[in-house]
C-alpha cells in the first residue's frame, strides 16, 4: 500500500466553525479548502495519518518521533473548547525512529505518561488537533496517527531525508498512509499582529503558491535564510519533509485554496499519487 494521500494543512484555530466567533466568515475560503482536503483524504481511506507539526516537540537540532500510544489535547479560543483523543501507530512510528536513526539522521524517539497503555498519551499541541478535526477526529472510526516534529535548527536537506525514511517505512509497512504538512504561511501580513509586518510575507506566500501550482515545492529548499526569517513561517520545514515524501512517491499537486485574513497566511494544497500506466502491447 504505502502513500495514498498528502497535503499542507493550515492550524489557525478559526477555520474550526466552534472557535471562529465572530471571524466565521473571515475564515471560510480556508475553512471550505479544510473540508475538501478532508473528504479526499476519506476516499483514499488512510489506516494510519502521519502528521508533521511546528507546534509540538521543539526539540534543538533534532528531530522527534512521538511513540507514545495515544495522543489527546484541546484548543480553546473565544471562550469555546474542542478536545480530541487519538490512537498512535506506534509499530510505525518506531519503524520511522530506526530508519532515521540507520540513515543517520539527528532524531529522537518520544513518549510521555507511562511507557505503555492508556496514560502513555503525548499531549496534542494545535498544530496536530486543528487538521485532524478535518481528518478525522469527529469520525466514529478513526484513523491512527503518527506524530513527528521537524527541527528548523538542522540543513533542510537533512528534512528531505527524513520524508524519504517517511515514504520509505509506508512502503515497508503494508499500510494506507497519508501524510499531512501542518503548516501556516508567513506570519508578519500584520503591523498589528504579534510579528508586525514585513513585505516578505507576501512574497513568500506567493512563492509558495506558485511552487505548489507548478509542482516544484523543490524551489523553497532555495531560498534565502535572512528572507525566510523576515517572512516569518512556519511551513517550511515540514514542506522539506513532504518535499522528500513526495520525491520517493510521485504525486500531482493542486492548490485548494490560499488567504490571510488575519497577520498569517493559509494555504491548503493537495497531493495524489501519480498512477503508472500500464504499457501498450
Amino acid at each position: 500500500m504505502g502513500m495514498v494521500y498528502a497535503c499542507v494543512a493550515p492550524h489557525g484555530s478559526e477555520v474550526i466553525p466552534e472557535l471562529a466567533g465572530d471571524q466565521l466568515e473571515a475564515f471560510s475560503k480556508t475553512r471550505n479548502g479544510m473540508e475538501e482536503l478532508g473528504r479526499q483524504m476519506r476516499e483514499q481511506h488512510p489506516d494510519v495519518i502521519v502528521l508533521a507539526t511546528p507546534h509540538g516537540l521543539r526539540l534543538t537540532a533534532t528531530i522527534g518521533v512521538v511513540t507514545a500510544e495515544y495522543t489527546e489535547g484541546s484548543v480553546e479560543e473565544k471562550g469555546k473548547t474542542v478536545r480530541t483523543r487519538f490512537q498512535c501507530d506506534r509499530q510505525l512510528a518506531l519503524e520511522i525512529l530506526r530508519r532515521a536513526k540507520e540513515a543517520k539522521l539527528p532524531v529522537v524517539g518520544a513518549n510521555y505518561g507511562t511507557n505503555e497503555g492508556p496514560a502513555s498519551c503525548m499531549p496534542m499541541d494545535w498544530g496536530t488537533l486543528i487538521p485532524l478535526w478535518f481528518f478525522g477526529a469527529q469520525d466514529q472510526e478513526k484513523p491512527r496517527v503518527v506524530i513527528v516534529a521537524p527541527s528548523r535548527e538542522i540543513p533542510l536537506e537533512q528534512l528531505v531525508r527524513f520524508g524519504y525514511v517517511i515514504a520509505e517505512a509506508a512502503e515497508a509497512s503494508g499500510k494506507r498512509i497519508a501524510f499531512v504538512a501542518s503548516a501556516d504561511q508567513g506570519h508578519a501580513h500584520d503591523p498589528k499582529g504579534p510579528y508586525g509586518f514585513h513585505p516578505a510575507s507576501a512574497k513568500y506566500d506567493e512563492l509558495v503558491q506558485r511552487a505548489v501550482e507548478e509542482d516544484d515545492l523543490k524551489r523553497l529548499l532555495s531560498l534565502d535564510p535572512k528572507f525566510v526569517e523576515d517572512a516569518k513561517p512556519d511551513s517550511l520545514w515540514q514542506m522539506a519533509t513532504l518535499i522528500g515524501v513526495l520525491e520517493r512517491v510521485p504525486m500531482k499537486g493542486r492548490l485548494i485554496s490560499y488567504q490571510a485574513p488575519t497577520y498569517f497566511g493559509m494555504l491548503c494544497a493537495a497531493y495524489k499519487p501519480i498512477k503508472a500506466t500500464k504499457r501498450a502491447r
